[in-house]
């Protein structure tokens, strides 16, 4: 039961992780027909894209670009980690944040 749930939440995890775009139409896709593990990565990928925006809209105004760049670029580290989660049928949290992101983002499912 458990394999069968990842199989079929899997195509709509992996188009979490393809652009703001993949996300919504996931989180639509998975409203109609509650699965555990696409809901698992789209709560994943919420924070990895408020993440994103943070870095974008507030640190660009107050930190230097170096570090912005070091800051997007572990954003980008995350969201490999995961997408490769999600390719493997693996509800694998992202490293620092990933528990964080199924606390805060719980009433996604």
């Amino acid at each position: 039961m458990i394999n069968r749930n990842i199989e079929e939440g899997k195509t709509m995890a992996i188009i979490s992780y393809i652009t703001l775009i993949g996300l919504i139409i996931a989180f639509v896709m998975n409203n109609d027909k509650r699965n555990s593990f696409a809901s698992f990565h789209i709560r994943q990928n919420v924070g990895i894209f408020g993440l994103y925006f943070v870095n974008i809209f507030l640190f660009s105004r107050f930190v230097d670009p170096s570090i912005l760049f070091l800051i997007g670029l572990g954003t980008f580290v995350l969201w490999v980690i995961g997408l490769i989660g999600a390719l493997r049928g693996k509800e694998k949290s992202v490293p620092l944040f990933g528990d964080l992101f199924q606390d805060w983002f719980k009433s996604i499912s």
